[in-house]
């Protein structure tokens, strides 16, 4: 049959068979309606079972009696209250710590990471599976491991900064290299950054410019959930603190567990709200649409000749 002599049902009959199981072993190309509420519920039940147990137990008051449970916010009120000051002071002081090496690990990977992979991907394209490996590499080695060859480096760190909890940022910069690196590379290969910026250095812009005003913007998505990730990894992290003993969030609650389990549980449940929030910016931020001018869209007419 030629497509001259076709009726417009041989023309239509494709697509309705595209729209149609043509036999019992077809499949979808995505779960219906009932397998994605089954398969959300489940997840929902994992995650949502260990933080309710973890509520259910910061709202203990006492002992249980008559096999009846008392329950209050007296421990949320003890952690803000100034006479346990003393009790919590390590704590909150390794809230501090762990923010100021969020904050410098962050400047790692804004000032150092960041260039070097956009220099990479406009200069020396072939260096770029060596970058990936240097990069990702820290994820294959356990940190118990890499502590190991921390250690005699650190004290020649120590010697030169002091032991001081914000030089932990040196070492836990290179564990988040993989989280840091995933994002922003995804969204280098999502835009064109060599086009974009040969558009812009042939339409006169500087390398100021092309950076700062082409690159950086269209890479939005990939810093905000590089940078979100690495405070989540940060805040999380416990194993290289532990073995060079200082103070961060995590050892400060190991410490705390010890003599108060309750506030520990309590920390434990703001640290996983963070990280959910920080989450949710990641997809609020990273996917929002400029908003559009005032006054609707411009219509475009044509000059009459």
């Amino acid at each position: 049959m030629t497509v001259a002599n076709a009726t417009t049902s041989d023309l239509i009959a494709p697509k309705a068979v595209r729209g149609r199981r043509v036999g019992p072993r077809s499949f979808a190309a995505e779960p219906g309606r009932v397998t994605r509420s089954i398969i959300l519920g489940i997840v929902g039940v994992v995650f949502l079972v260990p933080i309710v147990a973890m509520i259910e137990f910061s709202l203990r008051v006492g002992q249980p009696v008559d096999g009846r449970q008392a329950y209050g916010f007296q421990h949320f009120v003890a952690v803000f209250d100034p006479v346990n000051s003393g009790s919590y002071g390590v704590l909150f002081q390794g809230i501090v710590n762990s923010i100021g090496i969020c904050a410098i690990t962050v400047l790692i990977v804004l000032v150092l990471l960041l260039p070097t992979m956009i220099f990479v991907e406009l200069k020396f394209p072939g260096l770029r599976r060596a970058l990936e490996f240097v990069c990702i590499i820290p994820i294959t080695i356990p940190s118990i491991v890499l502590v190991v060859g921390f250690v005699p480096v650190y004290s020649v760190v120590a010697g030169i900064f002091g032991s001081h909890p914000w030089t932990l940022s040196f070492a836990v910069g290179i564990i988040v290299l993989p989280y840091a690196y995933r994002p922003i590379a995804a969204n280098l290969r999502a835009i064109e950054v060599v086009v974009l910026s040969e558009a812009s250095r042939s339409l006169g812009a500087g390398w100021t410019s092309v950076l700062t005003r082409v690159i950086l913007p269209n890479l939005r998505r990939g810093i905000l959930s590089s940078v979100f990730i690495t405070i989540a990894v940060v805040l999380g992290e416990y194993t290289i603190a532990s073995f060079l003993s200082q103070n961060t969030f995590q050892t400060a609650l190991i410490l705390v567990q010890h003599t108060d389990p309750y506030v520990a549980v309590i920390f434990a449940l703001f640290a996983l709200i963070f990280a959910f929030v920080l989450l949710l910016l990641i997809g609020r931020l990273g996917s929002g649409s400029p908003r559009p001018r005032r006054g609707g869209p411009r219509r475009l007419t044509r000059r009459p000749e």
